[in-house]
């Protein structure tokens, strides 16, 4: 894994892109699994002085949804549109607030026609009967972000089809008969999946911006492709300057996919366990690690987290008419380690799993302390119990 410093703080503003859902079915844990990390990297970076600003994409242009439209009968806007509001229902009910806008890919669509056509007349795309394809090899740097060489990647077939000029080739503009269709200078079609965010980033964070998130199953090849598509619409290196991948969720002990009938909804889960529980759950993993779902590890979360609701509680409850003393002033120079630690833990690529480990050791210690000494100030708990709240806060246990 690859670490790089940001930049001080000092109220710089953080752009970030991060890959929305395909709307076609319910959101699902792996996508809460990305997105409360994220919005963990969001909520600290705004702990830490920066202004982050969030864009998310809406796929609602989509194979997959062209092809549950066709099973099921229904319109595939309408089928999208369906399944947008109950994706953005799971982030609310997650208590997701940190996305700026989102952006559905059906609203942008003359944004990516534009870009398709400056990469033919820039030399970088080719038309043939079936679409427009990125021809790779004018990339020098593609298969660099998924540290795979040109021998590797004539190893990959996608999007199989004849008329390309390499089996790598990655398509930008498919021509369609039927289904939902577009007007364009080749005939009426639709975008290609990759060019939707490049085309979205772009309008709303620049040519070049700081962060780009998404789950690690995307890094090859539609982040590939993206880095690909900016850099040769810019001539600019490097398209994003920061790339944070999210890692895999297993249920029952194997990778959640819906061949295997594992998957568990966002909205299912948060029946059995509240959003807060569940933010604690994903952290105790980091994020680039494979996470694993179980209702064993979902009950030492709730456990975790109602430790700490009743420590606070006891804490702001406390009722003293003394002066601070000698075990205050030693309750906040703990405080202040803790404050340090869990700090540098955040700081150190958002090991929240160390965090939450100096958090809940601080926890224990203060539990402990309020059995064995009265003699606290009430301004001193009030102190602990704000500035833990804080730390809290910053993994969106917020509530306590």
């Amino acid at each position: 894994m690859h670490k790089e410093e940001l930049p001080e703080p000092s109220g710089q503003q953080i752009k970030i892109f991060a890959c929305g859902p395909t709307v076609y079915d319910y959101a699902h844990l792996g996508h809460a699994r990305t997105y409360l990390a994220l919005d963990t990297i969001v909520r600290y970076l705004k702990f830490r002085g920066y202004r982050p600003y969030v864009v998310m994409n809406i796929t609602d242009i989509d194979e997959r949804i062209v092809k549950k439209s066709e099973e099921t009968g229904r319109e595939s806007a309408q089928l999208a549109s369906e399944f947008e509001k109950l994706f953005l229902e799971d982030m609310k009910a997650l208590g997701i607030e940190t996305v700026d806008r989102f952006e559905r890919a059906s609203d942008h669509v003359p944004d990516m026609i534009r870009q398709v056509q400056q990469l033919i007349t820039s030399g970088y795309a080719y038309e043939t009967e079936t679409g427009i394809y990125f021809d790779i090899s004018k990339s020098p740097s593609y298969g660099e972000l998924s540290h795979q060489s040109k021998e590797d990647l004539k190893l990959r077939r996608l999007e199989l089809c004849s008329t390309k000029l390499h089996p790598e080739d990655f398509s930008l503009w498919r021509k369609f008969e039927d289904g939902p269709l577009w007007d364009s200078p080749w005939g009426k079609g639709r975008p290609g999946w990759h060019i939707e965010d490049t085309a979205i980033s772009m309008k709303y964070l620049g040519s070049s911006y700081d962060v780009h998130a998404g789950g690690a199953e995307l890094v090859f090849p539609h982040h590939e492709a993206e880095m690909a598509q900016g850099e040769a619409l810019t001539g600019k290196r490097p398209f994003v300057r920061y790339w944070i991948h999210t890692g895999m969720l297993n249920v029952g002990g194997v990778k959640m996919s819906k061949s295997l009938g594992n998957v568990v909804r966002i909205r299912d889960a948060l029946a059995i366990c509240g959003p807060e529980e569940l933010r604690w759950f994903f952290a105790k993993t980091h994020y680039t690690r494979t996470a694993t779902f179980s209702n064993t590890g979902l009950v030492h979360a709730k456990r975790e987290v109602e430790h700490m609701r009743d420590t606070i509680r006891v804490l702001r409850s406390h009722e003293s008419t003394r002066a601070a003393g000698r075990s205050d002033l030693s309750l906040l120079r703990d405080l202040s380690r803790t404050e340090t630690a869990f700090e540098t833990a955040m700081d150190d690529d958002l090991d929240t799993p160390k965090a939450l480990r100096v958090l809940s050791s601080f926890l224990l210690a203060i539990g402990y302390q309020l059995r064995t000494r009265k003699a606290l100030a009430a301004s001193t708990c009030e102190t602990v119990a704000k500035r833990i709240s804080l730390l809290a806060g910053t993994v969106g246990v917020g509530s306590i």
